[in-house]
């Protein structure tokens, strides 16, 4: 997959191992191409050579398959299973993560009630460029039942996750508040 050499002076890198070991097969042993902030599918696998080229290369993996693909959108998601069951009466610290490929994450706004307020998270660490940035904000459920709770990250540049994505192919740019279901027992 060509990369510009910009990207890749920037800030690319080869990894050999994970978390201390070689890398797993699934995860591109040998060695794997790791390209922060940009889309998944530029992080190759399996890297068994580079070639550096002093023109702009076209592939069917920056043509046809994955054309225009490189920033990550603002993402947001809770560190918490789809559909979770939650207990009534409790004090429950909700963790989730937001990430931007364009700029560090300023704040992040939470809704326990589908959208109809929000307030704002506690960061971690913020600040980071093309990183994960943590939060986690305090909810005591009102009610027994379904709920949904949504995350809205915005990053230092401005760009905000909307309400809904703007249609693209494969859904590699989707980048909407996604509202993740709860049950409260």
């Amino acid at each position: 997959r060509p990369l510009p050499v910009g990207k890749a002076l920037d800030d690319a890198l080869i990894a050999l191992e994970m978390n201390g070991k070689e890398l797993p097969p699934d995860h591109g042993f040998p060695a794997r191409l790791v390209v922060p902030g940009w889309i998944g599918v530029a992080n190759i696998k399996w890297l068994g050579s580079i070639e550096v080229a002093d023109t702009a290369l076209s592939t069917p993996f920056n043509t046809t398959f994955y054309p225009g693909l490189t920033r990550q959108n603002v993402k947001s998601a809770f560190e918490l299973g789809w559909d979770a069951r939650l207990e009534a009466g409790r004090r429950q610290v909700l963790h989730g993560r937001s990430w931007s490929g364009h700029a560090p994450i300023r704040n992040v706004d939470v809704s326990t009630d589908g959208g109809e307020t929000w307030r704002p998270a506690r960061i971690h660490r913020a600040g980071r460029r093309e990183a994960w940035t943590q939060w986690d904000v305090e909810w005591r459920a009102p009610a027994y039942g379904a709920h949904e709770l949504l995350a809205r990250a915005t990053d230092v540049a401005g760009r905000t996750q909307p309400a809904v994505a703007a249609w693209n192919d494969n859904g590699y740019f989707f980048d909407a508040v996604v509202r993740h279901p709860v049950t409260v027992v």
